[in-house]
């Protein structure tokens, strides 16, 4: 039987050998686990990244040397124990032992008196390393450094609430499919199987749970009445003022929720482009559970010249691929993952994708660019850049009583109680 610790730390290594995300790593852990193990390991990888700017703080104050590069899996290891110790309700005993019979299930003898002692030791003067390690930004707010300087730059009056909504687990939020029920009835059906919910404040289709649950027992999810999807990113469809028949791109289109939720608010004909191949077969569930049609082509957004067919589009939807730095509490790992040289990267391939994609926008259509970011030079900065070089395109002021409104766009923060951290930028293109 394999010991689910050790499943753990080799979920969370592959995380901080920066070879992967959970989401790619964590199901296969997952898969090769006992049943009862399942919950303790997603907790322990989660939680372990939630609080990972501390944590390795901490361990660099109790470890006389690195641990080597072939021995992550240990380090990953001894970054759950102290998480256990600090943030769970495990006994410190019982967190220790538990963390040394994973070292020993890794084969990796030499590990035992190494992790026994780093834990020890910060069972004895957790306290006192904490009022030392305090005067860290990255310990004090539990954010990687550069993070914590872009926030508090770009949001002088935000940023501390921005952080404050980071850590908590967000909400399990719903997409209520129209086509098949109405967010009204749904709330119904759901009170009649058990789970209170309540309809979400800015989006018309959304419905929040107050207890996370398996969506797979929930009513109606094989027959396609729900979809998962915060509530920022249902505004999408909301936003592009859908008429039926119209021809509309969804770039970057994985997983597949916003596809869907296109084809769920009016009849249209949908190109749907995503650039990795393994992603495309998920956007295909996703479509035949919610009974709905689209074209998916497998290329790269940002090079049109590879894939399109020349016809243009009413209305292109651009979720651009970006630092992720508004679903923090969803994607914890992100804390590990990113760079600050990562968001100058993708901002130049965010600005790439808008000059390559606006040929393809029809005269009178409009381009939605959003994503899940809260760093200004991936949002309004960056659009007001392309529209200083795109003089033909037209910036339209977005009307909501949500999120912020910049001189480019619309900004959401994190919110404890609803949604994501979310960005939209509305353009028109002049007839």
């Amino acid at each position: 039987m394999a010991n689910p610790r050790l499943l753990a730390a080799q979920a969370l290594t592959s995380v901080l050998c920066q070879k992967g995300s959970l989401a790619s790593s964590l199901p296969k852990a997952l898969e090769a686990a006992e049943h009862g193990d399942r919950a303790l390991i997603q907790q322990l990888c989660y939680g372990t990244c939630r609080h990972f700017p501390q944590l390795e703080l901490i361990a660099e104050q109790l470890l006389h040397k690195p641990i080597k590069s072939q021995d992550q899996d240990i380090y990953a290891l001894i970054l759950m124990g102290l998480y256990q110790i600090k943030a769970m309700r495990t006994p410190d005993y019982a967190a220790v032992d538990a963390t040394v019979q994973a070292a020993k299930a890794s084969g990796k003898r030499w590990a035992d008196k190494l992790i026994n002692g780093v834990l020890r030791s910060y069972i004895r003067g957790g306290v006192e390393l904490a009022e030392v390690l305090n005067e860290h930004d990255a310990y004090r707010y539990n954010h990687p450094e550069w993070l914590v300087s872009k926030l508090s730059h770009h949001w002088p009056n935000h940023w501390l609430q921005i952080i404050a909504a980071n850590d908590p687990q967000g909400p399990l939020t719903l997409r209520v499919n129209s086509r098949k029920i109405s967010p009204s009835d749904y709330l119904i059906a759901l009170a009649d199987a058990g789970h209170l919910g309540h309809a979400c404040q800015i989006s018309n289709v959304g419905v929040q749970l107050v207890k996370p649950c398996d969506v797979t027992q929930l009513p109606g999810f094989s027959e396609g009445w729900f979809s998962v999807q915060d509530e920022a990113p249902q505004l999408s469809a909301q936003l592009l003022q859908l008429e039926a028949g119209q021809r509309v791109l969804d770039a970057c289109a994985a997983p597949g929720g916003k596809t869907c939720h296109l084809l769920e608010a009016q009849d249209l004909d949908v190109v749907a482009v995503e650039l990795e191949q393994r992603r495309i077969g998920r956007m295909e569930e996703n479509l035949q559970r919610m009974g709905l049609e689209a074209k998916i082509i497998c290329a790269d957004a940002s090079e049109p010249d590879q894939w399109w067919d020349g016809e243009t589009f009413d209305r292109i939807l651009l979720d651009a691929p970006c630092s992720a730095t508004g679903v923090i509490r969803r994607n914890p790992d992100i804390k590990i993952l990113r760079t600050s040289e990562d968001v100058l990267e993708l901002a130049q391939l965010q600005l790439k994708l808008l000059h390559n994609l606006w040929p393809l926008l029809k005269p009178g259509g409009y381009l939605l660019y959003a994503t899940c970011s809260i760093l200004r030079q991936e949002n309004d900065r960056l659009v007001a850049r392309f529209l200083k070089q795109q003089t033909q395109a037209q910036h339209c002021v977005i009307d909501g009583d949500w999120g912020i409104e910049m001189d480019v766009g619309r900004q959401l923060f994190p919110n404890p109680t609803s949604h994501d951290g979310f960005y939209y930028a509305k353009l028109h293109k002049p007839l």
